[in-house]
């Protein structure tokens, strides 16, 4: 694929855009890249960077390996991403983010230091999950920090909703997880009685999740705690 190319199709994150679709969890800021931006996405995509296409994904070609794959969705900058792969090598993760400075932040990343068990794709998460994520195949979901969407006309707009809890349910394992942290309470308590109407899961602890040892703290987990901020970890898993 050509520099232009790859720069061009990193633009594109939904099959629709531009038209009337489903209401969006995100809104798009800053997507002006430098030109050593554009270097590191040039230099890195062709290997850490996945573009969509309307065909289910093979985990084994993608990472040459066998390994269970966990999906990140909303990685921002990518800081926790690159320092899990690392923790815990024995893992394949994809990771899906629109926000265009915190994917060539953590393309960048991946490629400074050599992590191979990464792949990124900016993309609409939605689109992903319905047509390129086979069902039953995932080991577990992270979704850390989510946009609380604090105003109530906006609570629309929250990416965890029944129907895209079910979503994820439909692509895990039996046994595999949905893992989702944040420290906007009114949040945490909606989703944990999400499950109650979600058939294919169960939520393990009753109640929210003891603190998960192997999650990275990060600098933004550490100003919302130096707040006095409650972090709320839910684990959520298929039965099996």
């Amino acid at each position: 694929m050509e520099d232009k190319e790859i720069l061009e199709n990193l633009g594109k994150i939904e099959i629709r855009e531009g038209k009337e679709r489903t209401i969006k969890s995100y809104v798009l800021r800053n997507n002006i890249l430098e030109d050593k931006e554009k270097e590191n996405v040039v230099k890195y995509m062709p290997k850490y960077g996945l573009f969509f296409k309307d065909e289910m994904l093979s985990y084994s070609d993608i990472f040459q390996n066998n390994n269970p794959t966990i999906i990140e969705i909303g990685f921002g900058n990518g800081e926790t991403t690159a320092k899990m792969a690392l923790i815990k090598p024995e893992y394949n993760y994809i990771g899906l983010e629109v926000y265009l400075k915190g994917f060539v932040q953590l393309l960048k990343t991946l490629g400074e230091n050599d992590i191979d068990n990464v792949r990124v794709m900016r993309f609409n998460a939605v689109d992903v999950l319905e047509h390129m994520i086979p069902d039953n195949s995932i080991e577990g979901f992270h979704i850390f920090f989510p946009d609380p969407w604090p105003k109530k006309k906006h609570h629309k707009r929250r990416i965890m909703n029944p129907e895209f809890l079910h979503l994820l349910a439909t692509k895990l394992k039996k046994g595999g997880y949905i893992y989702m942290v944040t420290d906007w309470q009114e949040y945490a308590d909606e989703v944990l009685e999400l499950v109650k109407g979600e058939p294919l899961l169960m939520n393990p602890f009753y109640t929210f999740a003891p603190p998960v040892t192997w999650r990275p703290l990060t600098k933004f987990e550490q100003k919302g705690m130096d707040k006095d901020y409650v972090i709320n970890e839910i684990w959520f898993e298929k039965k099996k």
